[in-house]
């Protein structure tokens, strides 16, 4: 599987899609604002990256509003945060085949320019 979960509107995944070009290398794109993931695809994030926290954003703004910085998540809470709230899904997040890339940090992005040049 190839495909890559972003936001349209940030203007972080722009800038990396529009670095590694993944469109371009044969990647199925998901706006997850228009098209809400799954609970199953979720899951197979999960899968891939160990965990559903380290899928979660704690820069969305709703983590503060809720007060969740101040109470103790279980994975099962950031799995239905993530599927409640598309915003708490830290973004992109990249998969290419056994391979997940989650996030804008720049080793991820690296890792992620390395597998898509390659393909």
């Amino acid at each position: 599987m190839k495909k890559v979960y972003h936001l349209g509107n940030c203007t972080t995944c722009q800038a990396i899609i529009s670095e590694t070009k993944p469109d371009k290398k044969g990647f199925t794109m998901q706006d997850i604002r228009a098209e809400k993931i799954t609970a199953a695809q979720l899951d197979e994030m999960k899968k891939l990256a160990g965990s559903y926290e380290a899928l979660f954003s704690r820069r969305a703004l709703k983590y503060k509003a809720l007060g969740l910085k101040d109470k103790s998540l279980s994975e099962q809470d950031f799995r239905n945060y993530i599927l409640e709230e598309y915003t708490f899904l830290k973004r992109p997040v990249v998969i290419s085949g056994k391979q997940i890339f989650v996030g804008s940090e720049k080793k991820t992005v690296a890792a992620l320019r390395e597998v898509v040049g390659l393909e």
